[in-house]
C-alpha cells in the first residue's frame, strides 16, 4: 500500500537498447590535451599560455622564472 504523499517518481516507460544508449555516449570520451613547443626552451605547454619552464609568451619574456 502506497502512503499518502510517497508515490514513486518518473520511471522510464521503456528499456534504453544498447545501441541507443552508445550513440548518446558517443561524445563523452576524454581527448588527449593538445601541447605546442615553446619556441625559446622547447618545453612542451598549453597553447595559449606562458612557459612555465622559462617564462615566455609570444616571443617575449613576461614572467621572471628561477634558474634551477
Amino acid at each position: 500500500m502506497i502512503e499518502k504523499g510517497k508515490l514513486m517518481g518518473p520511471l522510464p516507460k521503456r528499456k534504453i537498447s544498447k545501441g541507443r544508449r552508445d550513440r548518446r555516449r558517443t561524445h563523452d570520451s576524454l581527448e588527449p590535451k593538445s601541447l605546442v613547443t615553446c619556441s625559446n626552451c622547447g618545453e612542451k605547454h598549453l597553447p595559449h599560455r606562458v612557459c612555465l619552464h622559462c617564462g615566455h609568451y609570444g616571443g617575449r619574456q613576461v614572467v621572471e622564472t628561477e634558474e634551477l
